[in-house]
């Protein structure tokens, strides 16, 4: 009988002790994807991480409206071990434009619902309040690739307390000059290689700026084709789409958030648009930063080549302060991107003292 009793009390020790470590697994991870009211309008968020205790990184995706989290899974899945992953599409971009928007989506409404930087740069911050308050952290790591590190420069500008540091990934310096060095580069690269039709395309669209979004996307066109050329090409499973955005809806979505965030960024001068960032230039407008600031570029990067952003660089103040020139690496991230801020986040915040 005592045997039995024994067994018994061995048992639900046992099972205590089981169902306490699980719990406490359960309550140290976080999976979680939820619009959050930024703004005035639903904003959808996503956070992930295998312990909350971690630091938390806010991804600022490119574009502007090319949203990461359909792809964030792929891309960055083996960091939720060591952080808490948190990707938001901004206002225009994603399943935050197709909240917002109507069933049918035209011109006139692109039109009638202006895109602003000041907006943008507000919701970041507003976002980002949310975030300390929500998961009981007193900073955030932002990481701003392209269009994301103009919002995250001038998110760190307004609120520099919310950070405990800013990476950034072919970090915009300002749009003529970045626009300007393109456009001569890929001049010069099309007449070299004897690339008439590229050339031709090129001479007949002149110099930056320009009075339609189509003729600044023609150049991008361009440019992506030379870096395609020598730059390493990120690994095709990046782009595997995570299932639940893997949908007609979502698809549609991303297309028109897309076309709508673009249209403010280049600019269309018929429909009454004007570039959200036609006069930025951080050069001449930020030169001192109150957090850490590390930048990491791509040595064949043509868009936000390293020839402007190194030169803005040895320009600025910042507590902390370093450049990585990645070899074989162009605008868009590839690994080596990828692994250069990794060991960033790993000797200058996951260690840090």
């Amino acid at each position: 009988m005592k045997n039995n009793l024994d067994m018994r009390i061995s048992y639900f020790t046992v099972l205590t002790f089981l169902y306490t470590i699980i719990s406490v697994a359960q309550t140290k991870s976080i999976n979680e994807s939820k619009f959050v009211n930024i703004g005035g309008i639903e904003q959808w968020v996503t956070i992930k991480g295998d312990d909350i205790n971690k630091p938390a990184i806010l991804f600022l995706h490119g574009g502007p409206g090319s949203v990461m989290s359909p792809y964030c899974d792929s891309i960055y899945g083996n960091w939720k071990k060591d952080f808490i992953l948190i990707n938001w599409d901004q206002r225009g971009a994603g399943r935050t434009f197709g909240k917002n928007a109507p069933k049918e989506v035209n011109e006139d409404y692109f039109i009638e619902n202006k895109l602003t930087l000041d907006r943008m740069v507000k919701d970041g911050v507003e976002l980002s309040e949310y975030l300390l308050k929500y998961l009981k952290k007193k900073k955030l790591v932002l990481i701003g690739s392209s269009w994301g590190s103009i919002l995250g420069v001038k998110m760190i500008m307004k609120e520099p307390s919310l950070y405990q540091a800013y990476i950034g990934n072919a970090q915009f310096v300002g749009f003529m000059k970045n626009y300007s060095y393109a456009y001569g580069t890929v001049l010069k690269l099309a007449e070299k290689s004897n690339d008439t039709i590229a050339y031709k395309k090129l001479k007949l669209l002149g110099k930056p700026p320009y009075k339609t979004t189509r003729s600044l996307g023609q150049i991008l066109r361009v440019v992506k084709k030379y870096e395609r050329k020598n730059a390493i090409r990120t690994p095709v499973g990046w782009w595997r789409i995570n299932p639940e955005y893997d949908n007609k809806k979502d698809k549609i979505d991303r297309y028109n958030g897309d076309d709508y965030s673009f249209l403010y960024f280049a600019g269309h001068k018929k429909m009454g648009i004007e570039s959200i960032v036609r006069g930025l230039d951080f050069s001449k407008e930020v030169l001192k930063f109150e957090v850490p600031v590390y930048l990491v570029q791509g040595d064949e990067d043509i868009l936000t080549a390293s020839q402007i952003n190194k030169s803005y660089f040895n320009k600025i103040t910042a507590p902390d302060k370093a450049y990585y020139l990645i070899k074989g690496a162009g605008h868009n991230l590839n690994q080596f991107i990828i692994d250069a801020d990794y060991q960033i986040l790993k000797d200058k915040i996951m260690f840090s003292k």
